[in-house]
């Protein structure tokens, strides 16, 4: 039997395929960037067929790279931006808009409606969320409200929503399997997290007709099969993006953390089968179901982190690879003490002020490109200890992790993993494998394929690259994160 596993690395900006052998080595990739549609301020949309035309171009390119054929593979994993939400004709399989992307905000007006009603406790209550316009209910409502027909055709039956697993896993399965895994059904503000089913309260609340719903499986789970690649390949594994790089992290003890930095930055502490619910304005969330059995977590979400390094790339053009930050910002004038605050729409945990936006501080007529540079990365790390000290309030047990497991593209930049080892004074390990969302849809697939091996031996290979150890004056840290609660402090809305 093959053990090659095909992961399919849906992002934000991206689209990635990634081939692992069985020794959960990568053998072949594809990437390939698509379109980010700006219709107005705060509105971010991506075009479905540009993302499903991207999918398929990196897989073939990593079958090729690889040298294998769909004969080889063992399994599909897919992961996926979380919350960006797809509806489609179940007949012809086209959208009937563009897709609205997690960060979009052209929802702050029904969620806020919502919590003048006084329904914020409910959605909390069942969904673990929060009323933001970063979850996927109210862009559904949304495109039912302002589509001309569609909400007559989703109570007819005739549409499907998804999030982006769901939508691939359709053209995959050339509209076959209409599905979802437990971890992006929990981010939608319509799925009961402690029952595991979709809530008609909710829908209900938002004007969503349940037969525009996916099923809803376990992240391990036979999600159908594809032949669109000259073979049949079952997709067996699907979870979100943050889940997914908590399981390639093998975070999977109570108390372990981990913190993904791609276009945005998210942490996630495994709370096992204990639903926390946070104090502190953080989400409880499912991290990962497997077996009918659901592992909960505690999660904090940033917005904006690499987003912010391809805004100095591409906006302002001080750097043209994102890979020049790092050495830029360490080539920065340490006198000056400047602040980006990146909250180019709006700010996540633990604030979430939806109208909140960025802002540059500390300025002087010797501020240049590496200040700005720096600025931009010290806000991630800034920003990452602004969720682990809220996680640390809402988690007392004993034993938590207290080393910070890292990934995701910025973590390649030594300055800054040094940096939020100093700000968080804290160890982070940064891993062997950096592909770690990827590793873990994978793992999914190849666990469930009976090709890859189970939970203990997966988490006893996980490997550390590098630890960076706090080495920051304490004095110089207190002094740093004043400067940054002021920051925040004055482009808070509310």
């Amino acid at each position: 039997m093959t053990d090659f596993i095909l992961a399919i690395d849906q992002g934000t900006t991206s689209s990635r395929a990634i081939v692992f052998d069985g020794e959960r080595r990568i053998v072949g990739t594809g990437q390939q960037e698509f379109r980010q549609i700006f219709p107005r301020d705060g509105w971010v949309e991506h075009d479905p067929e540009d993302i499903w035309n991207s999918v398929t171009a990196t897989i073939r390119t990593a079958l090729d790279k690889a040298g294998i054929t769909a004969a080889d593979i063992a399994a599909i994993g897919i992961t996926n931006q979380r919350e960006t939400v797809v509806i489609w004709d179940r007949k012809t399989g086209k959208p009937i808009h563009n897709a609205i992307v997690w960060q979009d905000r052209r929802t702050a007006a029904i969620c806020a409606d919502l919590k003048q009603k006084g329904h914020e406790p409910l959605f909390t209550e069942r969904t673990g969320l929060l009323l933001d316009p970063y979850f996927s209910g109210t862009k559904v409502k949304w495109l039912l409200d302002k589509v001309e027909g569609a909400r007559e055709k989703a109570e007819a039956g005739e549409l499907a929503f998804g999030t982006i697993d769901s939508f691939l896993i359709w053209r995959l399965t050339e509209g076959r399997v209409h599905a979802t895994d437990a971890t992006n059904a929990a981010r939608t503000l319509l799925f009961d997290i402690a029952r595991n089913h979709w809530d008609d309260d909710l829908l209900r609340l938002l004007e969503i007709p349940a037969a525009l719903l996916p099923e809803v499986k376990d992240c391990a789970d036979d999600f159908g099969t594809s032949t669109l690649f000259g073979g049949e390949i079952p997709i067996l594994g699907v979870a979100g993006d943050q889940h997914a790089a908590t399981i390639g992290q093998a975070c999977f003890a109570p108390g372990m953390v981990k913190s993904t930095y791609g276009t945005g930055c998210f942490a996630v502490l495994n709370t096992g089968k204990d639903m926390v619910r946070s104090d502190n304005r953080l989400l409880t969330t499912i991290a990962y179901r497997l077996d009918g059995q659901t592992t909960y977590a505690l999660e904090g979400s940033i917005f904006i982190a690499g987003a912010a390094v391809q805004w100095i790339r591409d906006g302002l053009k001080l750097v043209t690879e994102a890979s020049q930050t790092g050495p830029l910002a360490r080539s920065a004038d340490p006198s000056q003490r400047v602040y980006m605050v990146p909250a180019f729409v709006g700010l996540g945990a633990p604030w979430w002020d939806a109208e909140a936006r960025g802002a540059i501080f500390g300025i002087t007529r010797n501020t240049g490109p590496a200040e700005i540079a720096r600025a931009a990365l010290e806000a991630v790390c800034y920003q990452t200890r602004d969720l682990l000290e809220a996680m640390r309030k809402d988690w007392t047990r004993d034993g938590t992790e207290t080393v910070l497991r890292v990934d995701g593209g910025m973590v390649a930049s030594d300055w800054t993993m040094q940096f939020l080892a100093d700000v968080l004074d804290a160890p982070v390990d940064r891993p062997t494998i950096l592909e770690t969302t990827a590793l873990g849809a994978a793992w999914l697939a190849g666990m469930k394929a009976g090709v890859w091996p189970g939970m203990d031996e997966f988490a006893a290979a996980w490997a550390r690259d590098q630890r960076f150890e706090p080495e920051m004056d304490e004095n110089q840290r207190a002094e740093k994160l004043a400067g940054w609660d002021d920051a925040v402090r004055r482009v808070l809305t509310q």
